[in-house]
């Protein structure tokens, strides 16, 4: 018999202990980047990283960082965070591949592969190239009014607030309409928020534990997969966002099976995967799905609140786009109960204000990681080896004052009517990404943010319950704000038509 005596000695736990300890002095003392300044527990461990995504603070701290320390923060044993002006060029505009973090944001489970997940560059761009059809501009108009029968039933409950004169938490509602509407783009069926009025099962509050579960989980794929992306989860139908995971699920087929659906989204993916089954499976195109619910459904509902938080605490900037909207109106444009999205288009102002929003409060806290190739890669007067995590925060860029001037920290849309605002937006505005992982789903989020808004400034004079009151966010895998209930009033104007009832 072996004699296991060895491995219980105390040899054994001094040995180990020993060995932790030589890692440690060496990523602190003699890595490539030991050089670079930043926390110091961040010099060995990505446990500094993790405990800022759990304090939901992250983005405004590596802010804080690199107003300290520079272009080049460190905060993990092998991540340096990157806010060179070469950084979005040199990482996010080439095809080097992204961080192993994104190997981890796998959903349901590890079987069921999105683009998201994948690090590899031409595999990535190959998946997505499959997927692609279904997000073109041309197609997302397609469903436009269908999109507008959910916005409609917005629509309605602003007025039933709007007659009841009573307080709305005015970002609840934003959710349902932003999860019904990716239902309803993806694959023609809402999940029922608008109508039922309240969450279903918790799913959205549900989603605001997966962000954080998928924030720091991801960069430990393992302990992820154990926990949460696994067959046995799935089989079960234990998924992070019940209702709206499962729906999702379910819904997918169910619109393969239905031929008498409009042509959405999903049914693009169902064509490619006929003539391409080995380039598109369906294990994809679930993942793609549920993959969009829950960012995109996020994301837009961040747009929306911040376009309208920071407009209505500046009633100029709100009168104007109203002004705007008004001029539009007297040419025969945005009429109708919902503003189109090609009127809505038109409308400078608006977008304006709607670019600030997402400069100004970006939606993602999370850097954007992207892993050094063979040979290193330099930028500004440093080089850093192969396998070095670079990370570009959009919080970081949007908020620079060394790209966006003195005023960066201030919401003003009318830096956007500046000479430099077309290089500014075409360098260094990455509301959507850039490069080869930009968001896909960028046209549907546009859409929505576009004719909400105009519809929403034509229609209702809104204000906060208390002014001095400001929301509560946390900084987790995306950042929702909450917390700020409004009084809502419906104005009465030559085109306006009653909204449905709800």
């Amino acid at each position: 018999m072996a004699d296991l005596s060895v491995f219980s000695s105390p040899l054994l736990g001094i040995e180990l202990c020993l060995g932790l300890i030589s890692l440690l002095i060496w990523r602190r003392y003699c890595s490539p980047l030991r050089d670079i300044p930043g926390p110091f527990l961040a010099s060995f461990t990505r446990l500094w990283h993790v405990g800022k995504i759990f304090a939901g603070d992250q983005n405004l701290e590596l802010i804080r960082l690199h107003d300290q320390h520079g272009h080049f923060v460190r905060i993990a044993d092998d991540e340096v965070s990157v806010s060179h002006l070469d950084g979005i060029k040199k990482l996010l505009l080439a095809p080097i591949p992204k961080g192993y973090w994104y190997s981890g944001t796998i959903l349901p489970d590890y079987r069921f592969v999105a683009p998201m997940s994948v690090t590899d560059p031409k595999a990535k761009i190959a998946l997505s190239k499959a997927l692609s059809s279904g997000y073109t501009l041309s197609n997302i108009l397609r469903s436009e009014d269908a999109i507008n029968r959910n916005i409609e039933l917005l629509l309605g409950w602003l007025d039933k607030f709007s007659s009841n004169n009573q307080p709305m938490n005015f970002d609840e509602y934003l959710a349902y309409t932003t999860f019904d509407i990716v239902g309803e783009v993806i694959f023609s069926k809402p999940f029922g928020f608008l109508t039922a009025g309240y969450d279903i099962d918790h799913s959205i509050a549900n989603s605001g534990y997966l962000s954080l579960f998928i924030a720091f989980a991801s960069f430990y794929k393992k302990l992820c997969t154990l926990l949460l992306t696994n067959p046995v989860m799935t089989w079960l139908q234990i998924l992070p966002m019940g209702h709206v995971y499962n729906t999702a699920m379910k819904a997918v087929d169910e619109r393969q099976k239905n031929v008498d659906a409009r042509f959405d989204v999903v049914a693009h993916w169902f064509r490619t995967h006929e003539k391409m089954p080995k380039s598109l499976t369906m294990r994809n195109i679930y993942a793609q799905a549920t993959n969009n619910v829950g960012a995109g459904a996020d994301t837009v509902n961040c747009a929306l609140q911040s376009f309208i938080y920071y407009t209505i605490r500046n009633p100029d900037y709100y009168g104007r786009m109203r002004e705007e909207i008004q001029q539009a109106q007297e040419q025969g444009m945005c009429e109708g109960k919902v503003v189109t999205y090609a009127d809505a288009q038109k409308l400078p102002y608006l977008q304006a204000c709607i670019k600030e929003a997402l400069r100004f409060f970006h939606p993602v806290p999370m850097g954007l990681p992207r892993t050094a190739p063979a040979g290193g890669i330099s930028i500004g007067d440093r080089t850093f080896p192969e396998g070095t995590i670079l990370s570009i925060s959009p919080w970081v860029v949007h908020l620079s004052t060394e790209i966006w001037g003195e005023d960066a920290r201030e919401f003003n849309p009318d830096r956007w009517f500046r000479e430099d605002a077309v290089e500014l937006e075409k360098k260094f505005f990455i509301p959507f990404g850039a490069g080869y992982n930009s968001c896909p789903g960028h046209n549907i989020a546009k859409l929505e943010i576009s004719k909400i808004a105009a519809t929403i400034v034509r229609d209702y004079d809104i204000r906060q319950v208390d002014k001095s009151q400001e929301w509560k966010w946390r900084a987790n895998f995306t950042l929702v704000p909450h917390s700020w209930p409004i009084y809502v009033e419906r104005r009465v104007h030559k085109s306006s038509h009653a909204s449905s009832d709800v």
